[in-house]
């Protein structure tokens, strides 16, 4: 597996360091493992800080809530998420929102790797 390329994010302090930043493939900067979710900051930016999750198969996030919007995107596998009394099954391609303090949890379905993108807002 190549490593990615990753223009504009310095990976080992995840800071910006110029206007653009870009990563040409995220799914390599995390592995799934056995029995485990493990996270990854891959990006803090202006209004926004981008995490990587893996989970294996039946690991989850117990219902907590973030203190600001964050947005849920599956990358490979398929997760059950669960907010605002409603449940969905996320497969890739599919994308959910959870507003500030919104309780919300997450379950793997199977292993799974999902992008977490929290809306932090203007940084000055």
């Amino acid at each position: 597996m190549r490593t990615p390329y990753c223009k504009g994010v310095d990976m080992t302090e995840q800071t910006p360091t110029n206007t653009m930043s870009f990563i040409d493939q995220l799914e390599p900067l995390v592995q799934i493992q056995e029995e485990a979710t493990v996270s990854r900051t891959v990006m803090s930016v202006e209004g926004a800080n981008v995490v990587l999750f893996t989970f294996d198969k039946g690991q989850e996030l117990s219902e907590h809530t973030a203190a600001m919007p964050v947005f849920v995107q599956v990358l490979k596998g398929k997760l059950e998420v669960t907010g605002g009394g409603e449940t969905v099954k996320l497969v890739p391609g599919g994308l959910v929102h959870f507003t500030t303090r919104l309780p919300h949890a997450i379950r793997a379905l199977e292993p799974s790797v999902m992008m977490l993108t929290m809306m932090t807002g203007s940084k000055s």
